[in-house]
């Protein structure tokens, strides 16, 4: 078994390569004793649009099942909706295959036991009982639910919009598009639909809609059709990127100021989380609207868990992971923040494009990375860290993150790759230059970075 496809946030590899079929079936054996041993005996399965995963969710089931613990197949579905199964059908917790964003030869799962993330130790704990043949045995049966209706139902009953938007939504051919265009004709929007076809090979764009070059066609769209917004979806529909009526993109950091701006209006004082990478506008902006900023480390299961910590009404990520506290369940999803999004519009004399304009005038970078390898980059993060805390106030908690007064500088090990992720933000393109220098001089002395050109 290749223990490097159990990863901080999942378990993620090269199906066929990595995902081998009996590594498959033990990965159900062990998440099935975990759940029994937990007290449970039911969880939700579901599973993107993907070419692997229907074989991926038999071998699954198949673990799953003879450990005496049942499965309810709820099928083809975004990443939402299979933590949404597991309130709305009680199980005692779920697991959705799905390759994310990640090209087609890969494929993966995330892991709930009862309404939480497992993450770090806890998917270390299940290759530990793989190795170890560690499993409980059983009989368990199978099911099969439909939730799309019950989701749908749902959403309309928590968002209603005084009037109705024109929106383009490109769902990348993921599974996103299985309802997303009907929900939001429900809402009473007009839709444009780009690559709503579902199609696991991706043959459009890469479903990740962090990347600008992935946008492109959507925003092309808006232009062409005066449409008042356009939405776009990763492959599993659990992360979101927004386009305004002119084609200008709208990042996760600046998503997060006008979805806080809305909750903050309702529930002052509330607690607002969200990650190291973001920009240094979302902080004021918070504390401006009388809420609570908390910054946290990068990732997804680290957000969730903080978000449930501090009782915060919203988390969010730069990588567009927006997650609702505020009349929702506490997890991330797209498909109800486009609801949630479109809702703000509807409640504004503004334009999207207007809704920032009041947010002082930054120059940032997008996330470089950089090759390091796994063996190095934590104790070069380290290092970095100790030689900035000399001189300058250092956010420690995922890396570095270090303020200049003027502009502030990150430095991460990635979590998942043999990278060092930085990222730069400040008030002036000289003082970005400046901050982004004083980063390559220090990076540039350690003998793993030999060679690094400028960034």
């Amino acid at each position: 078994m290749n223990r490097h496809i159990f990863r901080e946030y999942d378990i993620r590899g090269v199906v066929k390569t990595d995902l081998l079929p009996e590594t498959i079936v033990a990965l159900g054996k062990a998440f099935g004793t975990t759940v029994k041993r937990n007290g449970g005996s039911t969880v939700s399965v579901g599973m993107d649009a993907r070419e692997s995963s229907e074989s991926l969710f038999k071998l699954l089931s198949d673990g799953i099942i003879s450990t005496g613990v049942n499965v309810v197949n709820i099928g083809l579905v975004p990443t939402p909706l299979l933590y949404f199964s597991v309130y709305h059908l009680n199980t005692d917790g779920g697991v959705m295959i799905t390759g994310s964003h990640n090209p087609p030869e890969f494929n993966g799962f995330k892991l709930n036991l009862e309404k939480d993330s497992i993450h770090g130790s806890g998917i270390q704990a299940l290759a530990d009982m793989i190795e170890a043949n560690d499993f409980e045995t059983g009989s368990g049966s199978m099911s099969e639910t439909d939730v799309i209706e019950d989701y749908i139902t749902m959403v309309r009953g928590k968002v209603q919009l005084k009037r109705g938007s024109k929106v383009v939504v490109d769902a990348g051919n993921g599974c996103g598009a299985i309802f997303a265009p009907r929900l939001l004709r429900e809402l009473g929007c007009e839709v444009i639909e780009l690559f709503c076809e579902v199609d696991g090979s991706f043959p459009n764009h890469h479903p990740d809609p962090t990347v600008p070059e992935n946008l492109e066609d959507l925003i092309a769209k808006v232009r062409e059709t005066g449409a008042d917004v356009g939405v776009a979806y990763d492959g599993d529909g659990d992360r979101i990127g927004i386009v305004d009526e002119k084609g200008g993109i709208l990042f996760g950091d600046q998503m997060m100021i006008i979805y806080a701006r809305d909750i903050l209006s309702r529930k002052p004082g509330s607690a607002i989380v969200y990650d190291v990478k973001c920009s240094q506008n979302l902080e004021d902006d918070i504390k401006k609207h009388g809420g609570r900023p908390v910054i946290n480390a990068t990732g997804h299961s680290l957000i969730k868990a903080r978000l449930k910590k501090e009782n915060a009404e919203l988390a969010g990520e730069m990588s567009a992971h927006i997650f609702f506290k505020d009349d929702y369940f506490g997890f991330d999803d797209a498909l109800f923040a486009t609801a949630r999004f479109l809702r703000i519009m509807a409640e504004s004399d503004q334009k999207v494009s207007e809704f920032l304009a009041n947010t002082p005038h930054v120059v940032n970078t997008p996330e470089i990375r950089v090759d390091c390898p796994d063996n190095e980059k934590f104790d070069i993060v380290k290092d970095i860290t100790q030689y900035f805390k000399k001189d300058h106030d250092v956010v420690d908690i995922d890396g570095a993150r270090v303020r200049f007064g003027d502009g502030w500088g990150l430095i991460r090990a990635s979590n998942t790759q043999p990278v060092l992720v930085l990222r730069f933000e400040a008030q002036s393109q000289e003082k970005l230059d400046k901050i982004k220098t004083t980063f390559y001089e220090k990076l540039v002395t350690y003998p793993a970075m030999e060679g690094l050109k400028p960034f």
